[in-house]
């Protein structure tokens, strides 16, 4: 296993939809292991193949603080389905961050509950009900594989507030990446 760089937006991976995987084979396992590994050097609580450079449809999670699924899981090729968000401008409560947009955090209104279909590493189809911040994990993570990062769907002060940090960071562009437990940045 190894801790893989984190691409940083700007990075075309992150910005296009991937593609769909249909080999199970070695290459997944280590690539899904390896991604495992990331999520706990930077420390994070999901991580999308996208934002290691690899343009395929897995995302991993590390969360405890729910009884819906696993404290670790792998979704391959993910299909998500979410109840409209509550109406109204996000709070405190729904601040958020990514490990593609390090160190910056901001709110972010999001459903509170989603059910997710997807396979696992080898290949078995499964079904989980999330509510709450597992729901929150689950949304940002897809988004990843649509080719978008939280930060495309924040609204104004938010939007405006990220946009400056974009610039202030000099992201916003190709060959951008961190490495988890050398680089001092957090997402």
């Amino acid at each position: 296993m190894s801790v893989l760089p984190i691409t940083i937006c700007g990075e075309p991976v992150l910005h296009r939809p991937a593609e769909t995987v249909t080999d199970f084979g070695d290459d997944l396992q280590q690539l899904v292991a390896d991604m495992f590994e990331t999520t706990v050097a930077a420390p994070g609580v999901g991580l999308a193949a996208p934002q290691v450079g690899v343009g395929k449809r897995v995302f991993v999670w590390i969360y405890e603080d729910q009884d819906e699924a696993p404290a670790r899981g792998v979704a391959v090729n993910p299909v998500l389905w979410v109840s409209p968000a509550e109406p109204g401008l996000p709070d405190e409560e729904d601040v958020e961050g990514c490990l593609s947009f390090p160190g910056e955090r901001f709110a972010l209104r999001r459903s509170e509950r989603a059910l997710l279909r997807a396979q696992d590493a080898q290949g078995e189809h499964y079904e989980i009900e999330a509510t709450g911040w597992f729901a929150r994990i689950l949304q940002h993570e897809a988004d990843h594989l649509e080719g978008l990062l939280y930060v495309d769907r924040l609204v104004h002060p938010e939007s405006r507030a990220a946009q400056k940090a974009e610039r202030k960071n000099g992201w916003g562009k190709p060959g951008l990446s961190w490495m988890p437990g050398v680089d001092d940045l957090e997402g």
